[in-house]
């Protein structure tokens, strides 16, 4: 029996957070949890859990938000990676990402937190970096606007029109990964269209 594959949506706890960007993250696995018709509950780890398959017969996932702030999403990972015995390499990190054009995915595996403050915490808690990673674009601030405000505010309406698309891929470029390997799906979603 191999193990599940744990995925977490990076985000900020609450209903003030949920429509901002720094929580793309949680949306794109929400999208998925929906996709495959897992429900999220509360568990012991301090996070929101959901799991299912990626498709019957397929590989488990345990899908998980962390309810604590984007900067302490580490010890509920680590938790939840202790409870389901899920090893480093059967973790995906979903988060924004301000160094993407909006609408861009890419996949990662390993690297730096590149300042974000929730992979930086997560490096910490697990002693690692090497796990992968799928990053959502969000674009950088326009203008002078301070990048930790523009995370921390809404989309605009034409972005909100394209984000069930990339929520949609986000979703499948997860599933991917979890069926075919971090390399097969980087040569399919790290190619620009």
């Amino acid at each position: 029996m191999s193990s599940p594959w744990l995925v977490v949506g990076l985000g900020n706890p609450g209903p003030d957070y949920a429509g901002h960007r720094h929580n793309v993250g949680q949306m794109a696995v929400s999208h998925l949890a929906n996709s495959i018709g897992a429900t999220f509950k509360a568990h012991k780890s301090n996070a929101l859990v959901a799991e299912g398959w990626v498709r019957p017969g397929g590989e488990k996932l345990v899908l998980a938000f962390p309810t604590s702030f984007m900067n302490r999403s580490g010890g509920p990972m680590v938790n939840l990676m202790k409870f389901y015995n899920i090893p480093l390499e059967n973790v995906i990190v979903v988060h924004d990402e301000l160094d993407l054009d909006f609408d861009v995915i890419k996949l990662k595996s390993g690297g730096g937190h590149g300042g974000h403050n929730g992979l930086r915490d997560i490096i910490a808690a697990s002693g690692s970096n090497e796990f992968d990673r799928v990053r959502i674009g969000i674009g950088r601030p326009p203008g002078r606007q301070d990048a930790a405000d523009f995370v921390l505010s809404g989309f605009s309406s034409a972005e909100r029109e394209v984000l069930p698309h990339i929520l949609s891929t986000a979703s499948d470029a997860i599933s991917m990964i979890v069926e075919e390997g971090i390399v097969a799906a980087q040569q399919k979603y790290n190619t620009s269209a």
